[in-house]
């Protein structure tokens, strides 16, 4: 994190004109709020704070006080606040909170969080905070990549993917074809594979049960198939996953084993830079992208080529990531499709050179 706050959400809003809503935690305080907000808007004045939303208020009383203090003591106008409610809390885990397709109430907790701030927050006006036209983004679709099917793992073991590299394949052209690992028993017909992150430790027993995919999946990685995996899709991937000193059985293209530990092995911002035996082309020099894993690989063949140095972070072995074989890019990095590194378009570069 740089001290100057050049990557932060604070500076993006600068460098793109917006204004902000501050959110503010309330849990116990009430005047002391004025300092708190007046103090964000002092820091850099480059930033346009155009509102607050306060939120687990306690009662009437104490947003009271909270908004009188507000409205005394700054100029900026309180846009919501949210009371304190059960309802709204989010179970945690290891690697934070539990993601929506491990629970099935989701949608439920959504339309319930979304009442919540209807009814406590006054969407139109932060609507009307920002009156300039936005032109419409038109996906471009390129003629190259039509006809490309992926299949992607997405269920209770696997849905960690950014919406927007999804839209990415689409936008060249790909059909993207969903898949259960836990319930299909082959993958479906596709040109490619993607298995993106998850909690595969938690459907161990449901994922090892499933041999029919586990069969299918690596005699067609073994067979050529262009195939990206993140780390979950890594540990899939693998001989084996040892979770609670039970072990069970997986895909096992990738010869090596996967041990879930106690505390995080790689958690925050990697830097890579490709070695000579990355499969793809127009890989930028330095790639920035994150990696949070509670689990390493062990026994892990002599022999393994690497896609990527690690220059900062963990990835396999503190010094490597990006596990090669057949045609198979497996990473513990998450990479992002930005600016700087357009990594689904060097994905289907390469599919399109294998088939």
């Amino acid at each position: 994190m740089e001290v100057t706050g050049g990557d932060a959400n604070a500076d993006l809003a600068k460098l793109l004109n917006i204004p902000v809503v501050l959110v503010v935690d309330a849990t116990g305080i009430t005047r002391g709020v004025a300092p708190l907000v007046s103090g964000y808007q002092a820091f850099d004045k480059d930033v346009n704070i155009a509102g607050v939303i306060l939120n687990k208020i306690a009662g009437d009383r104490h947003e009271s006080k909270l908004i009188q203090a507000i409205e005394h003591y700054t100029d900026i106008p309180v846009l919501g606040a949210i009371r304190r409610s059960t309802e709204l809390i989010i179970d945690e885990r290891h690697l934070g909170l539990m993601p929506a397709n491990e629970t099935p109430e989701s949608q439920g907790f959504i339309d319930t969080a979304a009442k919540h701030i209807s009814d406590q927050v006054d969407l139109d006006r932060i609507v009307n905070l920002n009156q300039k036209t936005v032109k419409p983004i038109v996906p471009v679709i390129s003629s190259k990549s039509k006809g490309i099917t992926v299949a992607v793992a997405k269920d209770s073991a696997f849905g960690f993917y950014y919406q927007d590299d999804l839209d990415a394949f689409e936008s060249l052209g790909v059909e993207l074809v969903y898949f259960d690992t836990l319930k299909d028993t082959a993958l479906p017909q596709a040109d490619a594979l993607f298995i993106g992150g998850g909690f595969p430790e938690m459907q161990l027993e449901s994922l090892s049960a499933n041999q029919s995919l586990l069969s299918d999946i690596k005699a067609q990685i073994e067979a050529g198939l262009p195939t990206y995996a993140e780390c979950g899709g890594l540990m899939y991937l693998s001989r084996q996953i040892t979770h609670q000193g039970q072990s069970h059985a997986m895909v096992g293209v990738i010869d090596a084993d996967t041990v879930m530990t106690l505390k995080p092995i790689g958690r925050g911002y990697v830097q890579l830079a490709p070695t000579d035996e990355h499969p793809w082309n127009d890989v930028s020099a330095h790639i920035y992208a994150h990696e949070f894993h509670y689990s390493k690989l062990e026994n892990i063949d002599a022999n393994t080529r690497y896609a990527y140095q690690v220059l900062r972070g963990v990835g396999v072995d503190n010094k490597r990531d990006g596990i090669l074989t057949h045609n198979l890019l497996a990473t513990y990095t998450h990479l992002r499709n930005v600016g700087s590194n357009h990594w689904v378009k060097q994905f289907v570069d390469f599919i399109q050179s294998k088939i």
